[in-house]
């Protein structure tokens, strides 16, 4: 491995309104202050973490490149190129890079493009989730956001219930938060009594509640979940 190459870091950035000293290692922060490109979802968002994590240059001497829905793969390798092949970062807007986040495509040019590419310690809503869900953290899957379509979304939540019995698997998704009620009603009707079921909310934040239940004991209080980032964890035992 050629250790003197390029580096791009993964940064993770914090997961809603906190102090990102409280959730993020002195050494990430550190190593953040350092760089002068950086590869954005959005670059007002990026700019106030900046701030926040008291970086001491101005904000407005540091290169961002966007990377979201209309960024075209073909333009991908064009953000390395022209940051002259010096260290970069990829900042999530929340939580960590690549994971249920843009830059999985950007991270195979990297590699292929000679740079090392360095995962930095910080806040990741889907692994602390299933840390305090008490269901298997040994086997578990994230499949990301289910379909929106009511018929189609409970056909999915059927098929996780069911793998998830039949590899005593955790399944793990999100939601948008202004549809969680929507999903969580799909869930209710449709899992089986004795499935349990995980609900993380606002992860790290001051409004932070998880708990774990039957699906029987959930709809004897069915919480309000709405417009509150949170991460479902499903497996019948």
């Amino acid at each position: 491995m050629n250790t003197s190459a390029p580096v791009l870091y993964l940064i993770p950035s914090t997961l809603g309104d906190v102090s990102p000293q409280d959730v993020i290692p002195q050494k990430t922060l550190q190593i953040l202050k350092k760089l002068d490109h950086f590869i954005v979802e959005e670059e007002r968002t990026a700019r106030r973490f900046l701030i926040k994590t008291g970086i001491n240059k101005p904000v407005d001497a540091i290169t961002f490149f966007i990377l979201n829905e209309h960024t075209g793969k073909e333009n991908l390798s064009s953000f390395f190129e022209n940051s002259g092949n010096t260290d970069m970062g990829l900042l999530s807007e929340a939580g960590v890079p690549a994971v249920a986040d843009p830059g999985t495509d950007l991270i195979r040019v990297a590699h292929r493009m000679g740079f090392r590419v360095v995962p930095l310690v910080g806040p990741s809503s889907v692994l602390l989730a299933v840390m305090a869900s008490g269901l298997n953290g040994q086997n578990f899957a994230f499949t990301g956001y289910l379909p929106v379509k009511t018929d189609e979304r409970a056909a999915r939540i059927r098929f996780l219930e069911k793998r998830s019995l039949m590899e005593n698997q955790a399944q793990v998704f999100i939601e948008a938060p202004y549809r969680n009620n929507q999903l969580m009603k799909s869930i209710l009707e449709t899992c089986s009594p004795e499935t349990w079921l995980c609900i993380a909310s606002n992860i790290t934040l001051e409004k932070e509640w998880i708990s774990t239940r039957t699906i029987a004991e959930w709809k004897r209080e069915i919480p309000d979940l709405n417009k509150q980032p949170s991460v479902f964890i499903l497996q019948k035992i």
